[in-house]
């Protein structure tokens, strides 16, 4: 004998939602901006500007010295830990949600910087790396002439 089964279009939708990420991941390459690590990961932005590739990373609740950056080929890696604060014996949580422990995120730069003038610059939890492009990756306006 035959079972019927019921019909579950939701189940269908969420394998359909992960294939349609791999596509896109597998396509652009994003999977190099993705975390990197298990555990916590900072929450980055990339932007470009005329001169430089700008990476902000949001990173709450720690001193510069806990965070190292590196530049290895075209990946920036940032780096941390994040102290466990003091337990206080008295104390009964309720609940638990800042996060702690290390981390680690490499994001792909999208064209050659110049290493030698990366500045990097953290406060206020945002870690801010501007990383001046090359000069022959600038764009270069020319004139036509007639």
């Amino acid at each position: 004998m035959f079972e019927l089964t019921p019909w579950k279009p939701v189940n269908e939708l969420a394998t359909l939602r992960k294939e349609m990420d791999r596509l896109w991941e597998d396509f652009f390459g994003t999977k190099d901006l993705l975390p990197q690590a298990e555990g916590w990961v900072p929450a980055v932005d990339v932007s470009e500007t005329k001169d430089a590739v700008i990476v902000k990373a949001e990173i709450p609740g720690m001193d510069a010295k806990d965070i190292d950056v590196s530049l290895s080929g075209d990946m920036l890696i940032i780096k941390g830990e994040k102290k466990e604060e003091k337990e206080e014996k008295d104390e009964n949580f309720h609940r638990v949600e800042m996060r702690r422990g290390s981390f680690q995120r490499a994001v792909r730069l999208p064209m050659a910087v110049d290493s030698d003038k990366i500045e990097a610059k953290y406060e206020k939890g945002i870690l801010r790396v501007k990383l001046p492009k090359k000069e022959e990756t600038k764009t270069k306006r020319i004139d036509v002439k007639s």
